[in-house]
């Protein structure tokens, strides 16, 4: 009777020892995943920065891209204004008749 009572109380010792290594364990693994999460929240923190900042970029691209359609036209209408044609020949030449000079 003795020794069984000796052998469960080294088996619950060796449970004892298994219990504190795996609350050891897990104390570990708990700060770990508190460290990825917290490094996972600044990622997506900076991604979305980028995002706000792609958007920011795209919308100003096409701005400058507008405002240079906007220059475009308006130089086409100076330069047909002036009767230049707007692929750089001249309107007057090309109405003017072929006949007579001068």
């Amino acid at each position: 009777m003795l020794q069984k009572m000796e052998a469960l109380e080294t088996r619950v010792r060796g449970l004892v020892d298994v219990v504190q290594e795996l609350k050891r364990s897990n104390a570990v693994l708990e700060g770990e995943l508190r460290a990825v999460r917290i490094r996972l929240q600044k990622q997506e923190e900076q991604i979305r920065r980028w995002q706000r900042d792609r958007i920011d970029l795209r919308h100003r691209i096409e701005k400058v891209l507008a405002d240079l359609e906007i220059l475009e036209c308006l130089e086409d209408s100076k330069e047909v204004a002036r009767g230049e044609s707007v692929g750089g020949g001249d309107l007057r030449s090309a109405v003017r008749p072929q006949g007579r000079r001068g």
